[in-house]
């Protein structure tokens, strides 16, 4: 279990408190970073917080500060945020328990693991967790961390919870500004069959360890190569994807299609043309013989005639 904990502090609800540790449950260990090197010398470039007019300045001395004019200040130290925020600081008060799909996905921001700060706390924590589980709610809240109120919902995972933070809704953007715009005619009955099927083709349980970053994969797979190749300059053909055509667009029906696996027609039709094939096949003969009759008896009829 990691050392440092995101929020320490207690769960509460009604006259119930639990002690809990809040740890990050994702990782950024995967992802390649970089740092800024000054190529002549080949050593990193470091940032100094500086005054203008005084130069180089300690870190100690540094403290927040906000603009109410122009270059006019109001400061406040980390104590007089922290003390602003006495009541969400060290619990979560459940005030409200909803459905877990009445939150939008925009409003999930990150996850976190909640554990049971002791052994005593253990039971009150499963009792919750189980309750949760049972009515189907996720527990909402607030809490303070690192100076600013986070809004979070609580539910259970497994044998443990989880806290995620939310983000408030004046952070989220409407989505009619982008979608406003949007057609909502209904799309032709065979386009959203051939679309189900290529759905339901592509469909299998979610196995997040089966998708890997390609981008960090090639970073990683170039710094091994440009280390062998003790600096060389390392640069690699990389195929681009087909971004298709206009074509691909307006012929719609055709893409589904070709991506179902069945050709230049959905699978019903083929069968009906065979069919109606069968049919003209049979129906050939019949034809044939009703036109032969009416051969042999013109025939008579124009000797009839040569001999008068």
């Amino acid at each position: 279990m990691p050392a440092r904990a995101y929020w320490k502090g207690q769960i509460r609800l009604a006259l119930v408190s639990i002690p809990v540790e809040v740890f990050p449950a994702t990782s950024t260990a995967a992802k390649i970073s970089f740092r800024q090197i000054h190529e002549p010398s080949g050593k990193p470039i470091s940032y100094e917080k500086v005054v203008a007019g005084l130069g180089a300045i300690d870190t100690d001395d540094i403290v927040k500060g906000f603009e109410v004019s122009r270059s006019n200040y109001v400061l406040l130290d980390d104590e007089e945020i922290e003390a602003a925020k006495v009541e969400s600081r060290k619990t979560l008060d459940l005030v409200q328990f909803v459905d877990a799909h009445e939150v939008d996905v925009f409003y999930y921001e990150k996850p976190y693991f909640v554990v049971p700060a002791d052994d005593l706390a253990e039971q009150a924590y499963i009792v919750l967790r189980e309750a949760l589980r049972r009515a189907g709610k996720v527990g909402i809240g607030q809490i303070s961390v690192r100076g600013r109120e986070r809004l979070v919902s609580l539910k259970p995972c497994g044998r443990g919870l989880v806290l995620e933070v939310l983000r408030y809704a004046d952070e989220v953007k409407k989505a009619r500004a982008f979608f406003g715009e949007i057609g909502d005619e209904e799309p032709e009955g065979e386009l959203l069959d051939l679309a189900a099927t290529l759905i339901e083709k592509k469909s299998a349980p979610f196995k997040a360890d089966q998708f890997h970053d390609r981008y960090v994969d090639a970073l990683e797979r170039l710094i091994e190569k440009k280390t062998k190749a003790k600096g060389e300059r390392i640069l690699e053909d990389v195929e681009e994807p087909d971004k298709g055509g206009r074509g691909n667009v307006i012929d719609l029906m055709a893409a589904l299609r070709k991506s179902v696996g069945g050709g230049a027609k959905p699978e019903a039709k083929p069968a009906a043309a065979s069919k109606a094939k069968s049919t003209a096949k049979t129906k050939a003969p019949a034809k044939a013989a009703d036109k032969a009759p009416a051969k042999e008896t013109a025939k008579p009829a124009a000797k009839t005639r040569k001999r008068a």
